[in-house]
């Protein structure tokens, strides 16, 4: 028996790759995006449990450790 000869054109077997690989990379981004936010979250808490003075020594304030501002600006 003899094998037939097929040819697949590359563009096709890479089109297949991309759209099998793109559920799997938006689940990823969302693990990623939801493991950012889960680690904000509990930086934002360890800052809440700090005492003023503790604050203080690293240039925050009460009212600023609610916000994000504070965390990229130098002012």
């Amino acid at each position: 028996m003899q094998a037939a000869n097929t040819l697949v054109s590359s563009e096709r077997v890479r089109s297949h790759y991309k759209t099998q690989r793109a559920p799997l990379s938006r689940l990823l981004n969302l693990v990623h995006l939801l493991a950012r936010k889960m680690a904000e979250r509990r930086n934002r808490n360890a800052l809440m449990e700090l005492s003023d003075d503790q604050l203080k020594d690293i240039g925050l304030s009460r009212g600023q450790n609610g916000s994000d501002v504070h965390v990229y600006s130098r002012y």
